[in-house]
């Protein structure tokens, strides 16, 4: 590791002193590029605070456009090299990052849960877990993929799309990541990634990671920095070949509309406001508790989260109460706490946003079942909002229709099956969804019928490697397991 790589991490390796991560302020004053770390030609810099405390943990450089074209430079130089190398051992590479990752696993566990909020007993299995799961699963790909076939007297190649640009968000900060670059490198592609600048830390410690396995030189470049700035330069550079992009719809949009000067692929992973729709045959204190749950999960800070719960008209009484008394056991705290079940939300805008459309359910005549937007009663510090359900709410409402990304749900009534599913389906988004029935092949007829990238019936578990991604406005294109690595390929025909 060179001296600019070692004055980079060094707040960050194993070899720091035992609770490291509660104190110390991770200062990264360069990106990565070309496998090595170069300073910032923009000026500035980001603080990163800790959601629970409000203090500074961490500040990344606010790079400029420069900064961004000396990293596609890079990407585009090494490409050819990459692309080239045998998928045998850019697998080696991806299980190489990924032991590096599992060997800082608590490390990354910390830091994400500082940055966004999860009690630590979740960022380990989730924030760190999946991430490195997703390079194991990308490694393994690799071992049977078929990049060849035949089509009568055609041979079909699928090839590398070439330089991508990665633009993460922060709820899942290195998940996220790992969603892109591992699949890219799969492929082929080399790649430069934009992280949020709200939780960059965790793809900071992956750059160190793949800095120490020895990765070539531009196969993989970091370059932190405000998105309108380093994201728009990304989207619109004419030798980036591909952008994946995960943020919200109004980001998604502009970056969108920017790629397209270039005519250049782009994958969308946007907002959500998923229905976990409840037939009256369901289990119905298991259904609600779950949904209630599942809208909570990280704060609510999740795209997919299942914000609308779609009950029976008559047994609405007994969902509310029923969630209610779930929504209560959701004890706010320190995300280091043992005990806590919510943490903080990831900033002070977030929780400004969050108060905001609590504020504004409240003004169109939603009943509050439980929460608001007071804050809670002794956290004085913490990007904290209580966890809240509304009743009664009507479809046109704005809590209905627009994405909160925190801990608020929203309870709507429905006389029929029929209605249940036009509720769900009536929405600009498609992401996800639950169905809950004690008639497992009704759930799977009603799951049918809901337009949506991934439906979940009675509580199934989340499968990592299943093709993720929304149908309508919550974006285009898929990712995880083979559906991710094909992602970024191209296909050509040779006739011969």
């Amino acid at each position: 590791m060179n001296d600019a790589a070692a004055h980079s991490v060094k707040h960050s390796g194993r070899e720091c002193p035992s609770g490291w991560y509660n104190r110390a302020v991770h200062e990264h004053t360069q990106h990565y590029v070309a496998g090595a770390w170069v300073d910032s030609n923009g000026k500035g810099a980001f603080d990163v605070h800790d959601a629970a405390t409000e203090a500074v943990l961490g500040r990344v450089p606010a790079g400029d456009e420069a900064d961004i074209e000396r990293a596609v430079r890079a990407a585009s130089d090494a490409f050819p090299v990459w692309a080239a190398t045998s998928p045998v051992d850019r697998a080696r590479y991806l299980e190489r990052i990924a032991k590096g990752l599992a060997e800082r696993m608590d490390d990354i566990a910390h830091l994400a849960s500082r940055e966004v909020g999860m009690p630590l007993k979740l960022a380990r299995p989730v924030q760190a877990g999946l991430a490195i799961g997703t390079f194991h699963d990308q490694a393994a790909r690799l071992g049977d993929y078929e990049f060849e076939s035949t089509c009568r007297h055609s041979l079909v190649v699928e090839e590398p799309v070439g330089v991508v640009g990665a633009i993460t968000p922060w709820n899942y900060p290195l998940h996220q990541v790992a969603g892109k670059v591992a699949p890219a490198l799969a492929a082929g592609c080399t790649v430069v990634l934009k992280p949020s600048e709200v939780a960059p830390l965790t793809a900071y410690l992956l750059a160190e990671v793949i800095d120490q396995v020895g990765l070539p030189p531009g196969v993989f470049n970091l370059v932190c920095g405000a998105g309108p700035v380093v994201g728009e330069a990304l989207a619109r550079h004419a030798s980036v070949d591909m952008i994946s992009f995960t943020g919200s719809t109004a980001a998604g949009r502009r970056v969108s509309a920017v790629a397209a000067e270039t005519l250049k692929r782009v994958a969308v992973e946007l907002g959500g406001k998923s229905a976990s729709l409840v037939l009256e045959d369901a289990d119905f204190e298991r259904a609600i508790k779950s949904s209630v749950s599942n809208a909570f999960f990280n704060s609510g800070q999740t795209c997919s989260a299942w914000t609308r719960l779609l009950v029976p008209r008559s047994r609405e009484d007994e969902a509310i109460a029923l969630a209610k008394a779930a929504a209560e056991r959701f004890t706010l705290g320190d995300p280091a706490d043992g005990a806590t079940k919510l943490g903080p939300l990831a900033s002070d805008a977030q929780r400004t946003r969050v108060r905001a459309h609590i504020q504004a359910a409240l003004d169109e005549g939603a009943t509050l079942v439980t929460g608001g937007v007071e804050p809670p009663e002794g956290l004085a510090q913490g990007y904290f909002v209580r966890p809240t359900v509304f009743a009664h709410v009507k479809p046109q409402m704005k809590l209905a229709r627009e994405e909160v990304f925190g801990p608020v749900l929203a309870i709507l009534a429905y006389d029929d099956e029929d209605e249940g599913v036009r509720l769900a389906n009536d929405s600009i988004y498609g992401l996800a969804g639950g169905v809950w029935s004690g008639d497992p092949e009704r759930a799977l007829r009603v799951a049918r019928r809901i337009r949506a990238g991934q439906i979940d019936l009675n509580g199934a578990n989340f499968n990592p490697v299943a093709p993720f991604g929304g149908y309508k406005q919550s974006g285009n294109g898929r990712e995880f397991g083979v559906w991710g690595l094909r992602e970024f390929l191209e296909v050509k025909s040779i006739q011969r």
